[in-house]
């Protein structure tokens, strides 16, 4: 089996970016640290991988980003979550320049602009600009949804998160649910809605007789989905994601009521604000901090060590269990 820059570093105790710099003369590191990575290189019979070693032949050092849109779907939230993560594995060696698919004019992308390509997907229709980083031959993950084509694919299992959410609120007694869902154009909504249909005729519900509205994701939409259903005098409301939570407690809050004493709160996200202040939401957790580091660290083993790996790698999602909601199982009529 060939010795890789991985197994020098560990040798080593250094970090394989250290090792990767020693190996090319880049950078200006301590000289006896270089000398014993490349003793170390000698004696394990490290011998360069010549694919890896002509990607850095000519290096932009940028790094795209790509949202499905920036300003229509995507959360400032989730954006500053998965920004946060990206830079905390790339450190300062690469540039990260932002951009959404939905402004994007095909056939102009540059393979020499971008040494990767992170696509942070929401949607289907993301597939065309997938297919033209892969024509351009740019090293390419992509994160947040689950994608079939031969490409690393970072996600997690939105459909089982969403289930067990509603699973919670069935077991603490609650039968009048009402929820606020997603844009019905992303793969996100479709999952999660999935999801908590699943659990509701699992635990004898009719689906089709749980009101629901359409949300954006966004503050005012979770506010104006919650003053509607309202009126169906729900004892739970489950939400697409926090944003919209915390919107819809404010309308419950207007109405005079109170969360979870009258109307129980879930969310999905767990964004930081979703632990503090005067609401401690349950929630489920989808970190997208974690999955951004994760396919950043597929990607810079593709542009560093030359390593293909085109596996599909699901994270975990946690049930967060805080205050917003309520066991009304004993509750007297």
């Amino acid at each position: 089996m060939a010795v890789t820059i991985k197994d020098i570093a560990k040798r080593a105790g250094v970090s394989y970016s250290t090792v990767s710099r020693a190996l090319n003369n880049v950078g200006s590191g301590k000289g006896e640290t270089r000398k014993k990575i490349l003793d170390l290189a000698d004696e394990m019979g490290y011998v360069r991988n010549q694919a890896a070693l002509n990607l850095k032949l000519s290096r932009s050092y940028m790094i795209g980003l790509y949202f499905s849109t920036i300003s229509k779907m995507t959360s400032p939230f989730v954006l500053h979550d998965v920004l946060t993560g990206v830079y905390s594995i790339i450190g300062s060696k690469y540039n990260v320049v932002v951009k959404g698919i939905d402004m994007h004019e095909p056939g102009t992308l540059n393979p020499s602009y971008f040494d990767g390509i992170i696509v942070l997907s929401q949607r289907t229709e993301d597939l065309s600009f997938m297919e033209e980083v892969l024509e351009k031959k740019i090293p390419m993950v992509v994160i947040c949804r689950e994608v079939f084509i031969n490409v690393p694919n970072v996600t997690t299992n939105e459909a089982a998160a969403m289930e067990r959410a509603m699973d919670y609120l069935i077991e603490n007694g609650h039968r009048n649910i009402c929820v606020i869902e997603g844009q019905p154009n992303l793969d996100s909504t479709r999952l999660r809605h999935q999801g908590w249909q699943v659990s509701a005729k699992k635990h004898g519900l009719d689906p089709d007789a749980i009101p629901s509205v359409p949300g954006t994701y966004r503050y005012t939409s979770g506010y104006q989905g919650a003053k509607f259903l309202l009126e169906y005098k729900p004892t739970a409301i489950l939400c697409f994601n926090d944003e919209m939570a915390f919107g819809a407690k404010q309308a419950i809050t207007e109405a005079g009521l109170e969360v979870p004493e009258d109307i129980s709160l879930i969310g999905f996200d767990n964004w930081d604000m979703s632990g503090y202040g005067n609401m401690r939401l349950t929630t489920v957790e989808r970190s997208m901090s974690e999955i951004a580091k994760e396919g950043t660290r597929v990607l810079l083993r593709r542009l560093e060590e030359g390593v293909v790996d085109n596996r599909r790698v699901y994270l975990d999602n946690k049930l967060i269990i805080r205050d917003t909601v309520k066991d009304i199982r004993r509750r007297k009529a």
